[in-house]
């Protein structure tokens, strides 16, 4: 049974500064047992003065470390841009593999990130950094290339490390910011074996052919016989509605899925945490019904996500709701946007781990709740 044990801020907003919205932010256990993290912050939800703190615990998230901020003033072929995420993956016990996307601030300057009248988005990067010294200190940034058919892509979950040591990358298209064609939009993996080095081409893990349904924000996790479970924010692009989340599990690489099961609970889903034992511990967001964040267990891949394991760790007390069903117009609607994007992980006790932001238009924190099972 799940039962909150803690709770906490790790990353304290200043309204009118820099620091005044924190959102995306994520996660890892070092080999030493530390935690690192990292978070988003700006004076507002896209800026082009946004940035990267990171943080460390070594007690399981009960204090944090004062920020600091390893890349600053980030350039991508001379273009200066901004640093959105960051995910962390380990690649040895003194290796550590840095994912982020970068936002090109300077092609349409002064332009918010998502065009809600074409659809499109700003142009977008994925970059990588190495550590060696256990995210002390951390390599140049290099570019990952991916296909202009991808268009801006848009890193959905850490880069994944299977048994045999090859890497996956989770990246969605997007169209280019004054494409006004028709979006049909997909997810699709790239893979390594040399270390993130370089990278396979594009494969699709989750495409709808008829371009009717959007597979959105592709959350992913990795069991240690090496299975892959993904999880879809998923959106029917005909009747204008935000449809349950959808699981695939994949048993080859992301070469072949399980087809979609629809796990009746709405609508967006954190990176889920996966036990030792099997169970997957899986946070989601729901901002336009309940306007929460909720929590459910299942016993392993194959499992349900029973009602009776869930329990509600956020609830907005402001609980406006869009008109516009329009979906450029929901997804550029801030009064609806104010919390979510929670990440899970298990932390060397067992214990679950779940961030997410939460607050107003002017000022946003960065919540930490820590589960026990």
């Amino acid at each position: 049974m799940l039962r909150i044990e803690a709770s906490g801020i790790l990353g304290q907003s200043e309204i009118n500064s820099i620091k005044a919205c924190y959102t995306f932010s994520s996660f890892i256990t070092l080999n030493n047992g530390d935690l690192l993290a990292a978070a988003r912050r700006g004076d507002n939800k896209d800026s082009e003065l946004e940035g990267l703190d990171f943080f460390i615990s070594n007690d399981e998230g009960d204090n944090w470390s004062e920020p600091w901020e390893p890349f600053k003033d980030v350039y991508v072929d001379k273009i200066k841009g901004s640093l959105k995420l960051c995910y962390f993956t380990e690649i040895s016990a003194s290796h550590l593999l840095a994912s982020f996307l970068w936002i090109d601030r300077t092609s349409h300057p002064g332009k918010e990130l998502f065009n809600a009248e074409a659809e499109g988005c700003l142009p977008m990067r994925v970059l990588l950094s190495d550590s060696f010294n256990q995210g002390k200190t951390w390599s140049s940034l290099r570019s990952v290339e991916i296909p202009d058919e991808i268009g801006p892509p848009s890193l959905t979950n850490p880069i994944m490390k299977l048994p045999d040591g090859k890497l996956l990358m989770s990246i969605e298209n997007n169209k280019k910011y004054h494409d006004k064609s028709t979006w049909k939009q997909k997810a699709v993996f790239l893979s390594s074996i040399n270390n993130g080095k370089s990278w396979s081409s594009p494969f699709a893990v989750a495409d709808d052919e008829s371009g009717r349904i959007f597979n959105w924000d592709l959350r992913c996790g990795v069991d240690k016989s090496g299975r892959i479970c993904s999880f879809a924010w998923t959106y029917d692009s005909h009747k204008e509605k935000f449809l349950n989340i959808h699981q695939r599990i994949s048993v080859d690489a992301g070469q072949t899925w399980t087809k979609p099961k629809d796990l009746k609970i709405a609508d967006q889903a954190s990176h889920p945490a996966l036990s030792k034992d099997g169970k997957i511990i899986l946070p989601w967001v729901d901002r336009f019904q309940s306007r929460s964040i909720k929590v459910r267990i299942a016993n392993n891949l194959y499992s349900e996500f029973n009602n009776s394991s869930e329990i509600t760790i956020f609830e907005q007390t402001n609980k406006n709701s869009s008109k516009d069903n329009k979906l450029g117009k929901l997804l550029a609607d801030m009064s609806i946007w104010n919390f979510g994007l929670p990440y899970a992980d298990v932390l060397p006790s067992g214990k679950i781990l779940v961030f997410y932001y939460a607050g107003n238009n002017k000022q946003m924190n960065l919540h930490w709740t820590r589960l026990t099972l």
